[in-house]
């Protein structure tokens, strides 16, 4: 009978609680009886390894959950518990299945286990791979050992990864694919031949690796940048990979793998011997690994599957699981993640240092080109260069003038060169040489303005200060929104990295990068702006947030402390408070409000009183939506920022009275006759006396041409659509001109819901002699307009729809669902009435949940209580939405009565919650 190994010390409960081994083998022997074949034999003997598989299971998740941070004995409990199986499937194969014969020299056999398996870290559900060590060829009876060895592990289900090989494979494959070479690293000595798996370890040492840590190196290192690359190429992706993404599991294996290839190490702890890491670094690492490693099993246990990615609903089990609470004014997944994404950051911090020491020992190589064409950089006086990077020549001079700490970054951008690792290393030993005496000191502020204003690459300063601890030591206000994660769907970095992304923006604006897709700001920094006050105002633009206090209004006060501490003087300092409190003011009336009202305009123009400050702030919003992720900046925003700019500048320079209705109602015509030359004049005058002013100053010209053509001759059964890309808007324009009727919107709203429409902005207009002209902006399900060729089947749809033969309240129970990776998000509803925002109507502001039905349902609702519906404007931030509706009452009026706002809030609110009750059944 084989021999279990000895359980390793602190397992994460008793290792017989695990696999009582004794027991387990008395009941195979009971139960295989008088069994002969081998089906009966193995239908006896899966069941009690099964059973003895759950049990064990289940005794480490159980223990886990209680001491959920205590991931090294539970890798090391689930690695036990897997040996204890596969050794007795083995024993069965060999003792009573196809006993050993005795005297055949080739009918040998050695276990051994490879990988992560092998390496002896396994989380619930990793896969199990072993290689089958043969002397010469595997012979018949190798192979039926193998095959109903393997046969008891698929019944058992276990996910195997298995080779059957020689020595002399191992080494000819190992040669060829630096995967295998690496699965062979890793191998460890099961069961069997003793003598076999001794030959494989001699040889692999003497054989393969010596000489050849160059090549295993650079394959390592070009993995690992590819695997970034599939992963997103970015530490702080919001839905991160535990195990394959950038600062994870695999980055930190890839470290040990090389140290053990290069210097055979077998545990992290000897690279501090070889002074490869300092003890802090060793404990970093050992932390790091260990957290992990927890959020890995807990994914696992939540999934019951072997599961890496934390998507956003398991983030908020898997914070759950680890004890994680809500405080602060934030979530416990808030909190959990910015744990995760800080020891993330240190990962990347050892994976830097550890290349250093490679680099020093000239084993990884750089491209021979680059070798010969680089010319050295001359540097100040007291740094070297040190294989290409800007290093310290003295460690105690350097220490000497703290404002080094500093210096060092700006040399970095005056000569373009990274900072080398042991640099590095000094400052942030050295952190607490920053305290307030060099905060205030003059050089100081102006060294680190200058890292944003002078060298022209602010981004790789910023982000590096930010990672070595630097950024929050100098503005200690900094530090709460270090790898703070914003829980939604909507922002893609965690607040410091949306910070640095938006920095990033406006230098690349600065530079002339970005003319094209962003003629407007382009124009205003050329033109000239206080580069300091703007600046300095996107580098505090967030900083309140993760409080229980608007973020805004918090983060204006810190400002007011922070700007002066800079060096920017009294009016400068005034006026990035000013941006930093109003710094959504811009793009909440560009997405949130009509803009084509005059009321709007005249608002926003009140609010922002001068023109050096609109155009501060139009930068500033331009580079927050871009800093929020790929994607979240398109045409639409574009030309409602633009079109905001232009009019409140025109507002002025002109006066405000300019906003007036009758003269933009009178040019909005005037166009219209330029556009329809060659019409009748009758039909001319027609068409340009039937309609209120709201339609003309609401529209543009395009627009109001195909409104024209519609209504020209329309009968009172017909509807008349007219569906075209805008691509100036990055959106499908679908217009409708039919008889109205109360509820209009409503049927509309509900048909381009039932398509799949995501509608992004829209109005509607009765005009004088009863018909409704309603214009609604979609795009599709991926945020983009619909192609032309989808064109035909989105009118035919809407026509079924318009003319009842599909009815949508019941069509929409099974497209208004939301998605299991999004239920985790908690929107909380609110409802508000403003009747100041606009001369004619009352704004009704509904902020939510977004999901596929919520339009339909919320202007039914409205419908149905006699609202009429004029226009609604559509802000979507990720799972969240705005929608904001210019309504009147039945007799044309604004709602100002307080019982009628609570009865239609009432009835709104009951609408979104019986639909989100509907999408998550």
């Amino acid at each position: 009978m084989l021999d279990l190994p000895p359980a390793p010390d602190s397992l994460i409960c008793p290792a017989e609680s695990i696999f009582d081994a004794k027991t387990i083998r008395q009941q195979i022997d009971a139960a295989i009886g008088s069994a002969t074949d081998e089906v009966a034999i193995r239908a006896a003997v899966v069941p009690i390894l099964m059973d003895a598989r759950m049990t064990g299971m289940a005794k480490i998740a159980d223990a886990f959950t209680a001491d959920p941070f205590a991931a090294r004995p539970t890798t090391r409990a689930y690695t036990w518990l897997t040996d204890c199986i596969v050794i007795v499937a083995l024993d069965v194969a060999t003792r009573l299945l196809h006993p050993t014969p005795q005297n055949n020299s080739d009918d040998r056999l050695s276990l051994v286990a490879v990988g992560g398996y092998g390496r002896g870290e396994m989380a619930p559900y990793s896969d199990v791979d072993l290689l089958f060590l043969t002397p010469a060829r595997t012979t018949e009876w190798a192979e039926k050992v193998i095959e109903s060895m393997l046969y008891i592990l698929w019944d058992l289900r276990l996910k195997v990864g298995h080779a059957s090989r020689t020595v002399r494979d191992c080494l000819k494959l190992g040669r060829e694919d630096f995967t295998i070479r690496t699965a062979l690293l890793e191998h460890r000595f099961l069961a069997g031949d003793t003598a076999l798996a001794e030959e494989l370890a001699t040889r692999l040492s003497n054989d393969l690796f010596r000489n050849t840590a160059p090549e295993f190196i650079e394959a390592k290192l070009a993995e690992r940048d590819q695997r970034h690359k599939r992963q997103g190429g970015q530490r702080y992706v919001v839905e991160p990979n535990v195990k394959e993404g950038k600062g994870g599991l695999r980055d930190l294996q890839s470290l040990f793998w090389i140290a053990k290839y290069l210097h055979g190490v077998q545990k992290v702890e000897d690279l501090v011997k070889l002074d490869v890491f300092t003890e802090e670094e060793y404990e970093t690492f050992m932390t790091a690994e260990d957290f992990l490693w927890a959020v890995r099993c807990h994914l696992h246990l939540v999934t019951n599957r072997a599961s890496d990615q934390l998507t956003f609903d398991l983030q908020v089990e898997v914070a759950e699981r680890m004890g994680y609470e809500d405080k602060g004014g934030r979530r416990a997944v808030e909190h959990f993640m910015q744990d995760y994404f800080r020891y993330a950051t240190a990962t990347g911090d050892l994976t830097r240092i550890f290349l250093t020491k490679l680099e020093a020992m000239h084993v990884k190589s750089e491209p021979l080109l680059e070798r010969i064409f680089r010319r050295t950089p001359k540097v100040k006086k007291g740094y070297r260069v040190v294989h290409g990077r800007l290093g310290v020549e003295n460690e105690e001079t350097f220490l000497t003038d703290k404002l080094n700490l500093l210096r060092v970054f700006e040399e970095g951008l005056r000569t373009g060169m990274l900072i080398h690792p042991d640099a590095m290393r000094l400052v942030v030993a050295n952190l607490d040489l920053i305290d307030d005496d060099m905060r205030n000191d003059k050089e100081a502020r102006r060294i680190f303005l200058d890292l944003m204003l002078k060298h022209g690459n602010p981004e790789r300063a910023l982000r590096r200060m930010n990672e070595l601890g630097v950024l929050a030591a100098f503005i200690p206000e900094f530090e709460p929104i270090v790898a703070m994660m914003q829980f939604n769907m909507y922002h893609h970095y965690t607040v410091d990295e949306h910070t640095i992304q938006c920095i990033h923006n406006l230098s690349e604006i600065e530079h002339g990068e970005l003319v094209e897709p962003l003629p407007l700001v382009s124009r205003i920094l050329k033109e000239g702006v206080n580069r300091k006050v703007i600046y300095v105002a996107l580098l505090l633009h967030d900083i309140g947030k993760g409080r229980d206090e608007d973020h805004s209004v918090l983060g204006a006060r810190i400002a007011r402390k922070v700007a002066p501490r800079l060096g920017l003087n009294k009016s400068d300092s005034e006026t990035v408070e000013w941006l930093v409190r109003y710094h959504l003011l811009m793009s909440d009336m560009a997405q949130k409000r009509d803009i084509s009202d005059p009321r709007t305009l005249r608002d926003f123009a009140k609010a922002v009183k001068t023109r050096k400050r609109l155009d501060l702030l139009t930068v500033l919003t331009v580079c927050d939506i871009r800093g929020v992720g790929p994607g979240t900046w398109n045409n639409w925003k574009a030309v409602l920022l633009r079109q905001l700019h232009r009019d409140t500048a025109d507002a002025l320079e002109h006066g405000l009275e300019d906003l007036n209705r009758k003269n933009r109602g009178a040019e909005a015509r005037k166009q219209l006759r330029k556009a329809l030359d060659g019409w009748d004049p009758a039909a001319l005058r027609a068409e340009t006396g039937r309609h209120y002013p709201p339609y003309w100053h609401g529209l543009d010209t395009n627009t109001h041409v195909i409104f024209a053509n519609l209504l020209r001759d329309i009968p009172n059964d017909e509807v008349r659509i007219d569906l075209h890309p805008d691509e100036d808007r990055d959106a499908t324009r679908a217009c409708f001109a039919l008889v109205d009727h109360p509820g209009i919107f409503s049927r509309l709203a509900g048909a381009l819901a039932l398509v799949g429409a995501n509608v992004v902005d829209a109005r509607t207009y009765t005009s004088k002699d009863g018909y409704a002209t309603a214009v609604f902006w979609v795009q599709d399900a991926d945020g983009h307009p619909y192609e032309e060729a989808r064109l035909p089947r989105l009118r035919q749809m809407i026509h079924k729809t318009l003319l009842g033969e599909v009815k949508t309240s019941e069509a929409m129970r099974s497209r208004d669902k939301i998605k299991k990776r999004e239920r985790a998000f908690r929107v909380p509803t609110s409802i508000t009435f403003d009747n100041e925002g606009s001369d004619i109507y009352t704004i009704i502001e509904v902020d939510t949940r977004d999901r596929p039905g919520l339009l339909f349902d919320l202007t039914r609702t409205l419908a149905a209580n006699n609202v009429y519906i004029a226009s609604a404007v559509i802000a979507t931030y990720g799972e969240q939405v705005v929608d904001s509706f210019y309504v009147k009452d039945m007799f044309g009026l604004k709602f100002h009565s307080e019982q009628r706002q609570k009865t239609l809030v009432k009835k709104l609110r009951d609408a979104i919650e019986k639909g989100a009750e509907r999408a998550r059944s």
